[in-house]
């Protein structure tokens, strides 16, 4: 292989060793094709079974394939996050290692980056898995679509391609990897979608699971955060907070006009500890802000915005 790579693949895996010699075959028939320079590269997120030893063993036999292992099982996300730091392709493709994704879609990704787009995320469609997965991912799609104002039909499709320069702008962690159109479009991408075939699991069990679910709901409200606050942290804990003091500032008043103009026994009513309560949790609110806003201003002088910059002329 030469220096240049014009595409990279990545396939993150977890106990696939009866899916992994037949998608490398699938693989190898789409990008032979595509005459392109190319480098596939798997990660094994901490697989129990014998899949390290067969991705070892194409390692052996093609110098395309990279390998990169994990001592234990640490999630999607993170297996993506490695891939993109060893990434060298100028454009760079996701894919899942159970069969499901068809690689020979990869052609149509790289014409609509070749269009323009920064990120192209799949569409499963038709979707063909148990209800008891698409049913939670409809609404999990609508409220992701609401919630993060991003309008893709599926967010969980691992099926995705990107410029270079969007996977080395990513950070992912948790189950962030559901949301990367919206964190690609909060750092200014095009991002686009194109629906894509989709198969049955030809083997091995689905990773999917209720606490996956769980897990991507609260990761949501990570992802909202941080696109929309995370440079404005006084935004999200001002508001709650001047309320907050405001309210128990207004009681405190009620109750000093009751002690001073009627002489009115105030030390043991309720009202009186909940004026205190709010005046505390409000100052308490304003400082979280207050020391984000320090952070964050701290980190944006240190900062080089040129992860921003699409066009340059001097």
């Amino acid at each position: 292989m030469t220096d240049s790579v014009d595409l990279t693949i990545i396939i993150p895996i977890h106990n696939e060793e009866d899916n992994i010699n037949l998608l490398y075959q699938k693989l190898k028939s789409t990008l032979s094709a595509l005459k392109l320079n190319y480098e596939i590269i798997i990660v094994d997120d901490g697989s129990t079974d014998s899949s390290y030893e067969k991705i070892f063993r194409l390692h052996d036999q093609d110098p395309a394939v990279r390998i990169i292992k994990f001592r234990k099982n640490f999630g999607k996300s993170t297996a993506l996050n490695a891939a993109f730091r060893h990434a060298k392709g100028e454009i760079v493709i996701t894919m899942d290692g159970d069969l499901q994704d068809d690689p020979e879609e990869i052609p149509r990704f790289i014409t609509k980056i070749q269009e323009g787009y920064d990120l192209v995320s799949g569409w499963k469609y038709p979707r063909l898995d148990p209800i008891t997965k698409t049913l939670p991912s409809k609404f999990f799609n609508k409220l992701t679509c609401l919630i993060l104002g991003v309008d893709l039909h599926d967010f969980n499709c691992g099926f995705k391609a990107y410029k270079h320069v969007v996977v080395k702008n990513l950070q992912l962690y948790g189950e962030m990897h559901r949301y990367i159109p919206a964190l690609a479009a909060w750092n200014g991408f095009k991002i686009t979608e194109i629906k894509v075939a989709h198969h049955p699991r030809h083997s091995g069990k689905s990773k999917y699971g209720f606490s996956r679910f769980i897990k991507g709901g609260l990761d949501l409200i990570t992802v909202k955060f941080l696109t929309n606050y995370a440079s404005r942290p006084l935004h999200v804990f001002g508001l709650p907070g001047l309320l907050s003091l405001i309210l128990g500032s207004v009681i405190g008043i009620y109750l000093s006009y009751l002690r001073f103009f009627e002489d009115a026994k105030i030390g043991d009513r309720p009202l009186l500890i909940l004026s205190v309560l709010l005046i505390v949790l409000g100052l308490q609110f304003i400082s979280i802000g207050l020391l984000g806003e320090m952070i964050t201003y701290r980190h944006i002088r240190e900062e080089n915005n040129d992860q921003f910059i699409d066009v340059l002329l001097d």
